[in-house]
């Protein structure tokens, strides 16, 4: 009787597994790469059957491309989660940016220890492995980081003169830059903190070149 009632309630559309084979997917490429990670490897990981993959995924292209269109869906979203939770809080928008960056460094040290490196990364290092639509997926959420940013950096300095000359669409740049960057060093020195500490000079910066207090 039990058993029946949640029968009805799983969905019968196969989305739960195709979303553990994305799981699988996406664990698999950032701790070895695309080239390393094999069809026979994602499957035995989301403990699905041949089938049940190739019903979902036509080829291992095709998951590829999957994999970074839901990542950088994912991207995008906690950015703007994140700045419509600094909006709610300050209407100064200088004071959004540092506040928006804080955010991410509380987040840090649960994000190094779930995905211990970033998707972007991994494709840069295998891009001949990707279909040619993967990198307009990626260039898409890496623009629309610098264009919320951006609006934020533009609109700060009008109400805060920058303490020196800054190149704002560049300064838009930074944060993604850190990221980045402390992925590398993070997984290379197997040092977990390393993200929250450059966030947490990035954000100084800000908050100097902006001539807000700083902590």
């Amino acid at each position: 009787m039990q058993a029946d009632h949640l029968q009805l309630r799983m969905p019968r559309d196969g989305t739960l597994t195709r979303e553990r084979i994305l799981d699988s997917a996406q664990r698999l490429i950032l701790d070895h790469g695309l080239a390393a990670t094999s069809v026979d490897s994602v499957i035995a990981d989301a403990g699905t059957s041949k089938g049940a993959f190739f019903h979902h995924f036509p080829s291992k292209n095709h998951l590829a491309r999957a994999v970074v269109e839901r990542y950088a869906e994912g991207d995008v979203a906690q950015l703007e989660d994140f700045m419509a939770r600094v909006e709610s809080e300050t209407e100064d928008p200088a004071e959004q940016v540092v506040a928006f960056i804080s955010l991410f460094e509380e987040a840090a040290d649960e994000l190094v220890a779930v995905q211990p490196s970033c998707l972007y990364v991994s494709y840069i290092y295998e891009k001949q492995l990707f279909d040619n639509g993967t990198n307009d997926v990626i260039a898409d959420a890496v623009l629309a980081w610098r264009t919320r940013l951006l609006e934020k950096l533009e609109a700060a300095a009008i109400l805060h003169p920058p303490q020196a000359a800054v190149d704002l669409e560049s300064l838009a740049d930074l944060l993604l830059v850190a990221f980045e960057g402390a992925f590398v060093f993070t997984r290379t020195l197997r040092d977990p903190s390393i993200m929250r500490q450059q966030l947490a000079h990035v954000r100084r910066y800000i908050a100097l070149l902006f001539d807000l207090p700083s902590s």
